[in-house]
């Protein structure tokens, strides 16, 4: 699939300005496309939407499938008659970071209550697009209702620690269950189809703008999610159901201890021998919310550092193999060609650098690495190449202005002054509008901007700090942030770099 010249910006909907404490799939996203419209911006790049688990993060999810019901816009439920536009008043406001505990309390009920007016009363058109909604996405719809009604109902403990009835899921008992639990469970369905039918909505009026999303797929799973608890059998668990093996990367430069993030591993040789259909399932889902996938952790394809589950740290791992080759070439025969973007940051391979050009993926850089020494310099703009996705920052970095000002060493600094010219400002000088240049006027294909970037917002806006486990994820967008100005400001940018698509075709 070919990346045409473009560029973008990178904001998680939880992020947006919506009314009621959470970015969601209502009005705000809508300006938000309009903005990306006017700005010439043609790419809109999101964290995964599934359900979030421990410490809110959208990579610790509760399925691979779902989507993460407080994403749902409970304005445009009120519009479409599913609860009262009365019932939303006492909602946090749009300003203001993400209390996530406090959402869950307030919003969650709602959205339940809401869906269980659609069942209750509903039009024969919308039964019928719901109907058919359940039946084509049978294969993981029901497996996510079942866990979500059950997680509930067990007090939210890891389903690991379930009766063993549940646990094991012995069929005669999951049956009992699903009847007692009949009503609720048809609620968990109708909030997917709600999601469903709201997300692509967006969708389609981003596209009737020629914008695209980009979405985010995790390498690996959480260990309590619908996931391992439906098919055990692909995880390295142990006859009591724990974790034998799991993943996480070794000690670097970075720590010395490495990182054991507790994800199961794969029993890669079970999914090949039965032609990866779990991976075929979850891709086709990506398929249906994303036009185009970064595939996150990418050089865990190739192989992946497994820990024993009892160690502590992940000193003591080892490298193993993975079939990455093997499963793009059954993803690409079964689904055609695919628009992977490789996640490639930290310490590649030669043979991870193989597999990604093997299927001719794009692969990262990230220009605020690149000014550390000359290792780093495969970071900076003068060594990209076209098939590349180029940015300022991910959500894993703080913002381009609060690495400069807290972050950034005198030796990183001087070497930015050397390769950009500072822009003055009251407080003194920033790299931030220099270094979203030299991303544009790259050769990457596709050039991405952080929000807080292009707003110059510093490390009060940072999204994600990776060895924190409490405290990220919850910054949002400030009202009136993106104006006309900015959107002029960026299209200047874009139309000179030809990235604009409608420029370049009159040429």
């Amino acid at each position: 699939m070919p990346f045409e010249r473009s560029s973008g910006l990178l904001l998680h909907i939880t992020s947006l300005p919506s009314a009621g404490g959470i970015g969601d799939l209502g009005p705000a996203a809508y300006a938000f496309a309009d903005f990306l419209a006017a700005a010439k911006q043609r790419v809109w790049q999101v964290l995964p939407l599934n359900p979030t688990g421990y410490g809110d993060s959208p990579y610790a999810s509760l399925s691979a499938f779902a989507g993460n019901p407080l994403l749902l816009s409970l304005e445009l439920l009120a519009d479409r008659g599913w609860i009262g536009r009365d019932r939303l008043s006492a909602l946090p406001g749009s300003s203001g970071p993400v209390d996530f505990e406090a959402v869950t309390e307030q919003k969650l009920p709602l959205i339940e209550e809401a869906a269980r007016n659609f069942l209750q009363k509903h039009t024969d058109e919308e039964w019928s697009r719901f109907e058919a909604y359940c039946r084509e996405n049978g294969t993981w719809l029901n497996d996510w209702a079942l866990y979500s009604v059950l997680r509930r109902r067990f007090n939210y403990a890891l389903w690991s620690e379930w009766p063993d009835e549940a646990k094991h899921r012995d069929p005669a008992a999951l049956d009992r269950l699903r009847q007692e639990h009949a009503e609720d469970l048809a609620i968990a369905q109708a909030i997917q189809f709600a999601f469903d039918e709201q997300w692509r909505a967006l969708c389609d009026y981003c596209a009737a703008r020629d914008i695209r999303f980009l979405g985010d797929i995790a390498i690996f799973v959480s260990y309590d999610s619908a996931d391992v608890w439906t098919h055990p059998e692909l995880f390295e668990l142990d006859e009591n159901l724990a974790p034998i093996r799991v993943a996480g990367v070794p000690p670097d430069y970075f720590s010395a201890t490495g990182q054991r993030w507790g994800n199961p591993l794969y029993r890669w040789d079970v999914m090949q021998r039965n032609g990866f259909p779990w991976w075929l399932d979850r891709i086709r889902r990506a398929h249906f919310l994303y036009d185009l996938i970064r595939l996150d952790h990418f050089r865990g394809f190739e192989a992946y550092w497994a820990i024993p589950a009892q160690e502590e740290t992940a000193v003591n791992g080892q490298w193993i193999k993975a079939p990455g080759a093997a499963l793009f070439q059954r993803l690409r025969d079964e689904l055609g060609e695919l628009p992977f973007i490789a996640e490639d940051l930290g310490m590649i391979t030669k043979e991870v650098d193989a597999l990604r050009d093997q299927f001719h993926f794009p692969g990262m850089k990230v220009v605020q690495f690149g000014f550390s020494g000359r290792g780093a310099h495969i970071h900076l703009p003068h060594r990209f190449v076209p098939n590349t996705v180029a940015y300022t920052g991910t959500h894993d970095n703080d913002t381009t202005r609060g690495w400069w000002e807290n972050g950034a060493s005198g030796g990183e600094k001087a070497a930015v002054r050397a390769y950009v010219q500072c822009e003055p400002q009251a407080a003194g000088e920033s790299p931030v509008w220099p270094l979203i240049r030299a991303v544009a006027t790259s050769v990457a294909d596709i050039a991405l901007y952080p929000v807080q970037d292009i707003l110059e917002i510093g490390s009060e806006a940072r999204m994600n700090v990776p060895s924190r486990a409490n405290g990220n994820w919850s910054w949002r967008c400030p009202e009136h942030a993106l104006t006309p100005a900015l959107a002029e400001r960026l299209t200047a940018l874009t139309e000179v770099t030809d990235r604009d698509k409608h420029d370049r075709d009159a040429q």
